[in-house]
This record gives structure tokens, sequence and C-alpha cells, in this order.
């Protein structure tokens, strides 16, 4: 009797973890299913004829596919203007966020700092109390920085979060690595260049990921500090489209496009400037990926 119950019980946990499982797999595909719907649908009506798109006809893949749309915006100038705008902020501010917040992380980790526990405090600090929008405006325009390039790139040069992250990795390095590079002779700079950077890339990597999307999507700076169209970045772009005026795609294209322009939906103008502003970030995603969950547990806070 004991081993007929002991194998009844064996079989119901069975069932039961296998309709645990069922019901895990059935929640993810469900969350998948509601994440890329709003997507697809994107993706799906910047590909459709206007005629499609104005009727409503589609509901989740493209109507008599179309890429005329595609071509009038594609043909706007002040697009590709602010697309390299976009790409200088994000990689020349992404390249000084990682080497300042490196400068910043490794003093902060290493024991024998003198004001380590105060600068740390301080920089903790920062996190839930700042100065606020009107002081960094007036910091920002009394600096001569308004309407200039660095203007998007020094007032975000330091996240105190990514420093922290930063700084918990340097942590996990070995005490005796450091010991052992003095004593052949090794300074603080060649330390952190050929030891502790090299031996923390997988956090590293997650930082730049993590300072890219922002730079990417950062408009907010944009529109405080940057009054010159020549000078705005792609998200400026989008938001002057999406928001204000996305007619003025259709006024700029030529005699050739202009009666097309004309039958185009206002909507698919929009989704398809969407469209080509993930594009960046959609590529370069799946090269740093597998850098995420191993760099964010290396960068962890330990207990």
């Amino acid at each position: 009797m004991n081993q007929k119950s002991t194998w009844i019980e064996f079989k119901n946990e069975c069932i039961t973890d296998k309709l645990f499982d069922i019901c895990i797999w059935v929640l993810i595909a469900a969350a998948v299913c509601i994440t890329l719907y709003p997507f697809i649908y994107v993706v799906s009506i910047s590909l459709s004829s206007g005629e499609a798109v104005n009727k409503g006809l589609i509901t989740l893949l493209p109507v008599d596919v179309n890429l005329d749309t595609y071509r009038m915006v594609m043909s706007y100038k002040d697009l590709w203007i602010s697309y390299g705008n976009t790409f200088y902020y994000t990689v020349m501010g992404t390249f000084l966020n990682i080497v300042f917040t490196c400068l910043a992380a490794y003093p902060l980790s290493r024991k024998r700092f003198f004001l380590r526990k105060k600068m740390n405090f301080l920089l903790a600090f920062t996190m839930y109390f700042s100065g606020g929008l009107i002081p960094s405006y007036l910091v920002v325009t009394g600096l001569g920085l308004y309407n200039s390039r660095l203007a998007m790139i020094l007032p975000v040069l330091v996240s105190a979060y990514n420093v922290m992250i930063c700084r918990s990795a340097f942590e996990g390095i070995s005490e005796e690595l450091f010991e052992n590079a003095y004593l052949e002779g090794a300074n603080d700079l060649q330390v952190l260049v050929k030891i502790a950077i090299p031996l923390i890339k997988p956090t590293l990597a997650v930082l730049t990921l993590y300072y890219a999307v922002a730079r990417y999507n950062d408009f907010f700076s944009a529109l405080l500090y940057i009054g010159k169209q020549n000078l705005q970045p792609l998200q400026l772009f989008l938001r002057r489209i999406l928001l204000m005026a996305s007619a003025e795609i259709m006024q700029s294209s030529g005699n050739a496009t202009a009666a097309s322009a004309a039958a185009q939906s206002t909507i698919q103008i929009r989704y398809v400037c969407i469209v080509l502003s993930m594009v960046p970030i959609v590529c370069l995603t799946p090269f740093i990926q597998k850098y995420l969950v191993k760099g964010t547990m290396l960068g962890a806070v330990k207990g």
C-alpha cells in the first residue's frame, strides 16, 4: 500500500508540474503576442498601400504592399540630417559615458581611496535629490552650450546608477590581481586599462547598451537646449512629424511624387517614420543581448 500511495503521489506531482508548465507557456505566449502585435501592426501599416490604410483594411499583415511612402519619406533630407545628428550624439556620447563611468567607478571601488565612503554617499545622494530643471538650464546656457552639440553630451555625461553597477563589477575582481600588478610597477591607470576593464567587459557591454538606448531616445535635452533645426536629433524630427506637421513631408515632395503623396494617409507617413527610427536599435540589440544577463549579474550589488 505504501508503494502504491507513493506512486500515486509521484504521478499527481508530475501532472501538477505539467499543468503548471502549460500555464506558464500559455502566459508567455500571450505576453509575446500582446507585445509583438503593435510592432507588427505598425510595420504592416507602413508597408501597405495608402488606399488600404485609408479604408482600414489592415488588421495584422500588410495589404497591397506598396513602398511609395517609404520612398517619399526617405527622399526628405531633414530625416537624414536628424539621423546623422543622432548617430553623432549616440556614438560620441556613449563613448564618453563609458570612459567617465569607468573613471568614476574605479576609485570608488578601491578600499584604499580615502574619500571612498564620502564620495559613494554623495553619488547615492544625487539619485534622490537634484538641482532641478531650471538650475540645470541656467548652468547649460551660462556655459554657452545652448545650440551646440555639447549640450546633448555634457549634461548627461555620467549616470549615478550605472556608476554604481560598474563600481560593483570592479569590486568583484580579486584584490590579489591588483596587488601583483602594483608589485610589478604598474600605476593606477595601467591597472584600470589593462586589468580591470578587460575583466568587466560583459558589464561594460550592458552599460554601453543602456547608454546607447538612452542617447538614441533622448529628445528632452534637445527640446531644451537645441533650437537650430540642423542640430536636432531624430527624436525631435519624429516628434515634429507625429504631433505637429506630418504633412510637411508631402509638401516637400517633388513634382513626380506630389500626386501620390496627396493620396497617402497621414498616419501611414507617421508609421513609416517610426519604423525607420527603430531600425538601428533593432539591428544593434541582438549583438549585445548575450551579455545582458551575465553583465547584469556581474554588476549586481552584493548583499
